[in-house]
Parts: structure tokens; sequence; C-alpha cells
């Protein structure tokens, strides 16, 4: 990044979905940082994003998803290795023997984008990621969702009339697109201050770097 220092506060903007293991050890580097610098500059807006946007709305069984991408669980666990690597240096654990299925995650980002109207948003991405990849939940459940919901003192029962409804679908829909029109190919991606992506899930050190840099430290 130049130089140039970005006036405060700094929009941090999180292109991302809630089944992407990389997103998981990303926000989990980020949060590193963001703890060892509390005076941080960073207003964090999370974006849609889904890797798999042709899912069916319902899901599938994992297994089948694993034998599509990847040619069965072998192939799987080949692709996973480096996954399950950086997450246990992070800290982190995924249980992905415990994952039955694969979900659509529109409905996930719907949550997100609700969640946000009520500052909640960061809450409600540490409790989808929580709930897929360390419990092994099917986030694509609007059950799922509405307790996930609960859990961050949101109105469960709203949220469950809101999933039964199209409300914000095209928005979330439009926004992914415009993502990828950008350009952004992959998730993880940070856009520090609308103009310097970060893609991937970086380490804290160098989200200490660029804290620094737009604090003028």
């Amino acid at each position: 990044m130049p130089d140039t220092i970005i006036e405060r506060p700094v929009k941090l903007d999180i292109m991302s979905d809630p089944i992407c293991p990389w997103c998981f050890i990303g926000k989990a580097h980020l949060d590193v940082a963001l703890a060892a610098n509390p005076d941080h500059p960073f207003n964090i807006e999370w974006h849609p994003f889904q890797l798999n946007p042709d899912m069916p709305r319902d899901g599938m069984g994992r297994r089948a998803y694993l034998e599509g991408k990847f040619g069965g669980k072998e192939g799987a666990v080949r692709a996973y290795a480096p996954v399950v690597e950086h997450a246990e240096k992070a800290g982190l654990k995924i249980d992905f023997e415990g994952m039955q299925r694969t979900p659509n995650t529109l409905n996930a980002h719907r949550l997100i984008h609700w969640a946000g109207i009520e500052g909640r948003q960061t809450a409600a991405v540490a409790a989808l990621f929580k709930a897929y990849f360390t419990e092994a939940r099917d986030i694509g459940d609007k059950d799922v969702l509405a307790d996930i919901a609960d859990g961050i003192e949101m109105d469960a029962s709203m949220v469950l009339r809101l999933l039964a409804t199209d409300e914000d679908t095209q928005s979330i829909k439009d926004r992914d697109a415009h993502s990828r029109a950008m350009g952004i190919a992959s998730v993880p991606t940070f856009i520090v201050g609308g103009q310097h992506a970060v893609p991937g899930a970086q380490p804290p050190e160098l989200w200490d770097k660029v804290i620094a840099e737009v604090s003028g430290k």
C-alpha cells in the first residue's frame, strides 16, 4: 500500500461466504490484529459472495458435493489439507467429518444483511462460521438461521417470517454480481478505504502493518 494516510474512520469491506474455510481463517487472523490494535480505524462491512451460486436452494448432501467438486473424499482430503493446517495454526477446529450437507448460503447472506441493519453484522458472521465449521450445523436450514439470530439478540420469529419471503433476495444476488463485475473471483477479499484490495486469509502481521499505515504510525 502507498504511504498515503486515509482519513478515519477507514472502511474495510469484506467479501466473504459463511461456508468458505479461508474466510473463517481470514476473519480469525483479522480478529487477532484488531484485538492487538484496539484503536484501529476500521469500520467493517461484510458483503455477499457465494462460493456456489448455482447450488440448489435447499443445498445438497456433503458427499454428493465432494464427489462433484473434488472427485470424492480422497480428492477433498487433498484439497482441504492446507485448510486444516492453517486452521490449526489459527487455533480453529473445523468439523469436516460432522458436516452432512453443503448449504446454499443465500439465506445466510440475507441474515447477515438484516443483522447489519441492527448493528450486529460481524456477530452474525462469527455465529454463522461457528455454526457451520465448529458445530457442523446446516446454515441453509431456516430454523438454524433463526436460532443463530436469537443467539445474537435478533428477533428470531421476525427472521423466520422474513426467510419465508423473498425479501432482499435479489439485492443479495445483485451485490454478489457487482463484486464479480469488479473482478473479485475468490474470497475472502478485503478492500481497505475503497482503494486497496487485500486478497486471501492474510496473517495478523500483515494486518498490523496495514493498520499502522492507514493510521499514519
